[in-house]
């Protein structure tokens, strides 16, 4: 009798090894290699489609209704004018942080404009639903709910409620007869979004699925399953504060630098119209150290206030902290501070910061860094009103 042949898969990456091993050897992981035997003779799980004919392109035409617009500016911004149909929407962020509650809002704003929504929950009961739906005023008789995991269970729930959008909480939860492993193993993550991304795309369905993320912050499952969706959205928000930023990691029919604004309230998500407000504090007039820096966003220029604390340091080694700016380039900017300013720096802890929770990436912010270094160094605040971007270079 011949052995059964197993394969080790990792549940973060998808890395496959012969045998098992405490380290993942592609992304670090210990211990994530999980067991998993090959599908049966005969249930190869490969899923069959019928072919398609080809077409010109110049003979297909694009309907005026492409777009489904959900009725909330900022998810609208982000997505590019609203949910395309048959587009594919991957929403992830960490636990806690108001996925769930921005999809009902969704829902509920589409069901307000006569669209029929399946929401899909694989993490809690209608009733839980229920409850979290009466605490956000969302709701409507367009809005249908399925606690369901199974995919063949939810695809033929789709066949008979003909739906506009589906929205599917969350695709970890999901298992399907095709493949093998347990709900949000490797295998059933990757099969279970090709089964539901085929049936979207040939009923032309904007289809939003929810994801997890890992302790680092990556999406959890196979990197294919973010190759495998239409649009990448990621849903963030710092512990504390009560605003969420929602980013665009990928997007096929919009732009990937629009943000949208939101502010977590006890009735739910509310859109943040002036969020220059929020980051760019009182204005940073009469306080060293603090200077305004206009950071372009897609269509939108936000303010957002920089903060350097200087201050004398009783350490070995002086320390330095940087919240929202890469720390290298914090330190590559403290150096030129030395260098070509004149101020010594040598003896004194700096503490960057960047105001609202936000993060900046761009070199333009560094003449606002350097500034607000200078002046927090020399104790002299910058004048009310002052604004100022750029890259400062080594020399």
């Amino acid at each position: 009798m011949a052995k059964k042949r197993v394969t080790y898969v990792c549940l973060e990456c998808g890395y496959t090894s012969p045998g098992w091993l405490g380290k993942c050897p592609s992304c670090g992981t210990w211990g994530s290699l999980s067991e998993q035997s090959p599908p049966p003779a005969g249930e190869s799980g490969k899923r069959t489609s019928k072919g398609a004919d080809p077409v010109k392109l110049s003979e297909i035409s694009v309907p005026s209704d492409a777009r489904i617009e959900t009725g909330i500016g900022e998810f609208d911004r982000v997505a590019g004018g609203g949910l395309v149909r048959g587009g594919c929407v991957l929403l992830a962020g960490s636990p806690g942080v108001g996925k769930s509650t921005l999809l009902l809002q969704v829902a509920s704003r589409l069901a307000e404009r006569g669209e029929r929504v399946l929401y899909v929950s694989g993490e809690e009961s209608a009733f839980q639903v229920k409850l979290r739906a009466e605490r956000l005023g969302a709701g409507g008789d367009e809005i249908y709910l399925l606690p369901e995991t199974s995919v063949e269970s939810i695809l033929s729930v789709i066949e008979e409620v003909s739906p506009s959008v589906v929205i599917v909480d969350s695709v970890q939860t999901l298992s399907t007869e095709t493949a093998q492993g347990l709900p949000g193993s490797v295998s059933q993550v990757r099969e279970s979004t090709a089964l539901l991304v085929d049936e979207a795309k040939r009923r032309n369905l904007p289809l939003i699925l929810v994801g997890h993320v890992t302790k680092e912050g990556v999406i959890a499952g196979p990197k294919l399953l973010e190759h495998m969706v239409d649009a990448v959205f990621q849903f963030d928000g710092e512990k504390g504060h009560p605003y969420r930023v929602l980013r665009a990691a990928k997007n096929r029919f919009g732009s990937v630098s629009e943000v949208g604004v939101f502010e977590m309230t006890g009735s739910g998500l509310a859109e943040v119209s002036d969020p220059s407000g929020i980051f760019a504090g009182s204005g940073a007039g009469g306080v060293p150290g603090m200077v305004v820096y206009p950071a372009l966003q897609g269509m939108r220029t936000l303010l957002v206030e920089v903060q350097a604390l200087v201050s004398r340091s009783y350490l070995p080694v002086p320390r330095r902290v940087s919240v929202g700016v890469d720390l290298s380039r914090s330190q590559i900017l403290s150096t030129i501070v030395e260098k070509y300013c004149g101020v010594s720096l040598a003896g004194c802890d700096l503490f960057l910061n960047v105001a609202g929770g936000w993060k900046i990436a761009d070199t333009g912010a560094d003449l606002a860094l350097v500034s607000a270094i200078l002046s927090g160094a020399l104790d002299v605040p910058v004048p009310s009103g002052f604004t100022c971007f750029g890259e400062v270079g080594l020399g």
